[in-house]
């Protein structure tokens, strides 16, 4: 792993100036060949008619419970037989060679994220060492060392593990971590950087009490390492990234967000994942001055927001965000938040308020007068509204999302806590059905 000779010299790019600090401390040749090529990715994966991708997801989420009416969340461990009861979880759930046929795995995804294959027809890497000690020439057998090569890689664990990244991990395009057959903790270090990067699937982990990073010098790829400023302290940080889906994965208490998805990020899939204790959950478009945020295209469905939850689920700029058959069982201010015009399409949810009577309002407007995010498409579709809580909607009352020839609409938010009845890491064991 010979380093590239790195010139060290500070400068930041302008554009990101005007958005968010992107941890460089060096934008350098190598950085500047993978930013334009992220960019491209992105106006790839971006879809001119993203109602047709809503249309798509909706019928498999119909087609998943067709025959079934319960709607009863058991909130005690669930010790019966396998019960897959949505529509990504019935593509590779229940069977018991999961672990000889992991890859398809990648067949499964929804959404704006449904393209994303990760390490799909690349060899398998087992991580057999949770250690991360050398940044710069990372050890064999360990995460970091994993998510730098640059073929496609289906990453594994040999075992459980808690692994404490000593700074953020930054990784390679074409890349899936697959934590199934061991219960795998990143926690109490730093968290998991895509940075212009196409093609990643995150599974089955365990993330929570992420800190922000010290910066330093630090191995990007095989063949570059550079310095780094500062992390933030997200658990997963997409920036200028494209094709990305994250699913069943547990997380709470990081220093900033959860989950972030800037600078023009797009074609993200989160999905099955459960989210707790934790205050600003997740930003979608980080800069009102940002416009190349307007390709954004996320879509966050069958996840549970669950205990100690407070706000950002999600927080939208610009670009367009399908929110389907969630769970939002606890939120402490508000649940979805936006400013600078962002569409957001609110479907078949489940809305509990908390106590509070100045928080019964699942939405916040920020940073803009009623006259102007009047205008903003906000809707609410088949969301069940508990406990007082209420989505205020806004745009054309006219505006139709149903451009597909086949558009059905999805359960309704009766069906939500059942959809994510099995949401976050899931207890996979070999030889048995997850």
């Amino acid at each position: 792993m010979e380093a590239n000779k790195s010139s060290l010299i500070l400068f930041v790019l302008v554009a990101l100036v005007l958005t968010i600090e992107a941890q460089f401390a060096d934008f350098d040749d190598y950085w500047q060949k993978r930013s334009e090529a992220a960019k491209e990715a992105a106006h790839q994966a971006y879809h001119p008619n993203p109602e047709n991708v809503t249309s798509h997801f909706n019928e498999k989420v119909h087609r998943a419970l067709d025959g079934s009416n319960s709607t009863r969340r058991d909130l005690h461990k669930y010790n019966g037989p396998c019960i897959a009861t949505n529509p990504i979880d019935q593509c590779w759930r229940c069977q018991p060679n999961w672990e000889s046929n992991r890859m398809r795995l990648a067949d499964c995804a929804l959404g704006f994220g449904r393209h994303a294959t990760g390490g799909k027809g690349g060899r398998i890497y087992v991580v057999t060492d949770n250690s991360d000690n050398d940044l710069v020439n990372p050890k064999p057998g360990t995460l970091r060392h994993a998510l730098i090569q640059p073929e496609p890689l289906w990453i594994i664990f040999k075992k459980d593990m808690l692994i404490r990244l000593t700074e953020e991990l930054i990784m390679t395009s074409d890349k899936t971590i697959d934590g199934r057959g061991a219960k795998v903790h990143i926690a109490y270090g730093a968290g998991l950087t895509l940075q212009f990067v196409n093609n990643i699937i995150i599974h089955n982990l365990h993330i929570h009490d992420i800190k922000a990073g010290n910066g330093g010098l630090i191995r990007d790829s095989v063949g570059h390492y550079g310095f780094r400023s500062r992390s933030d302290g997200d658990g997963i940080s997409i920036f200028g990234s494209t094709n990305i889906w994250i699913d069943h994965i547990s997380m709470s208490n990081c220093n900033d967000g959860l989950i972030d998805a800037v600078q023009a990020s797009t074609a993200i899939t989160i999905s099955n994942c459960h989210f707790t204790h934790h205050n600003e959950a997740l930003l979608f478009g980080a800069s009102d001055s940002y416009s190349g945020d307007s390709i954004m295209q996320i879509t966050v469905a069958f996840t549970h927001f669950g205990q100690g939850i407070e706000q950002r689920m999600p927080r939208v700029r610009w670009g367009f965000v399908h929110i389907v058959n969630n769970d939002y069982t606890h939120w402490l201010m508000y649940a979805i938040g936006g400013s600078q015009n962002p569409t957001i399409l609110s479907q078949g949810n489940r809305f509990i308020a908390p106590p509070n009577p100045y928080a019964k309002e699942v939405t916040k407007r920020d940073y803009a007068p009623e006259s102007v995010w009047k205008n903003w498409v906000w809707k609410s579709e088949g969301d069940v509204m508990m406990n007082g809580a209420f989505f205020v909607q806004s745009g054309n009352p006219n505006h139709n999302f149903a451009t597909g020839p086949d558009m059905i609409s999805p359960k309704p938010g009766e069906y939500a806590n059942r959809l994510t009845r099995f949401a976050g890491a899931l207890k996979c064991i070999v030889n048995k059905p997850c």
